[in-house]
C-alpha cells in the first residue's frame, strides 16, 4: 500500500514534482563573554525568520506555463502562504521569495528545474499611538510611585514664575524709560546691563510660558 504524499503549495502553485525542500532557522543568539565564566554566555536578541529552500522539477504540456506563475510570483514580491510537511509545526503565516532560479537542460523539452528561496514575512506590530507621556501611562504610572497630581503643583508654579517675570519686566522697562530723562546723562552707564536683562528675561518668560501650556 503506497503511503500518500501531500503535494507542497506556495500560494496557489502546486509544487507536484517538488524533491526537496529544507527549513532552517537562527535562534537569534549573541555570544557575550564574561570575566571569570569558562565559555560563553548566550543572550537571545530575537530569533531570525524561517528560511525554506525548495528544489524540483517542472514537466509536462504545462511546464511553461508553470514556470512562467513562479517567475511573476518572484517578481511580483508579494507574500504567498506556504504549506507543506515540514512546516505543520511552524506559525509560518506568510512568506516571500527572496531568490528563485530556474534550469533547462538542451534536449529534454517540457522539464524545467527550480530552485527557490522563501523566507517568513510576519506581521508588523500595530502602530504607536500618540498619548500622554508617550503612552508611559498604559504602563501604569500610578504603580510606579509615580504621582501624576504633582503635575498640577509644577503648573501652578510654572505661572506664578511667569507672573514674576512679568513685574521684573515692568520694573525694567522702568528703568529703561528713566535713561531717557534728560538728566544729564546720569542713567545711561544702566543702559546696556538693564536691555541685556531685559532679552534674557524675555526669552525665559517664553519659556516658563510655554511650561505653563504643556502642564495645564
Amino acid at each position: 500500500m503506497s503511503e500518500t504524499r501531500s503535494i507542497p503549495l506556495l500560494g496557489d502553485i502546486p509544487l507536484e514534482y517538488g524533491q526537496r525542500i529544507e527549513h532552517s532557522v537562527d535562534g537569534g543568539f549573541v555570544p557575550l563573554r564574561i570575566a571569570g565564566l569558562d565559555g560563553e554566555l548566550q543572550q537571545r536578541l530575537s530569533r531570525r525568520g524561517h528560511r525554506i529552500r525548495i528544489c524540483g522539477y517542472l514537466v509536462g504540456d504545462e511546464a511553461a506555463s508553470q514556470l512562467e506563475t513562479l517567475q511573476n510570483a518572484g517578481l511580483a514580491g508579494e507574500e504567498l502562504t506556504f504549506a507543506s510537511d515540514i512546516t505543520t509545526a511552524l506559525d509560518l503565516q506568510k512568506v516571500v521569495i527572496t531568490s528563485f532560479r530556474a534550469v533547462e537542460v538542451a534536449g529534454v523539452p517540457g522539464r524545467f528545474s527550480y530552485d527557490i528561496s522563501i523566507v517568513e514575512s510576519p506581521p508588523l506590530p500595530p502602530p504607536a499611538q500618540l498619548e500622554a507621556f508617550g503612552g508611559l501611562d498604559d504602563f501604569g504610572l500610578g504603580d510606579l510611585g509615580f504621582d501624576t497630581d504633582i503635575l498640577g503643583d509644577i503648573a501652578d508654579l510654572a505661572g506664578d514664575i511667569a507672573g514674576a517675570i512679568d513685574d521684573a519686566l515692568g520694573v525694567l522697562d522702568a528703568l529703561s524709560g528713566l535713561s531717557d530723562l534728560d538728566v544729564g546723562g546720569m542713567f545711561d552707564p544702566l543702559q546696556d546691563p538693564i536691555n541685556k536683562v531685559s532679552q534674557v528675561a524675555s526669552k525665559f518668560g517664553d519659556a516658563i510660558s510655554g511650561l505653563t501650556k504643556a502642564f495645564s
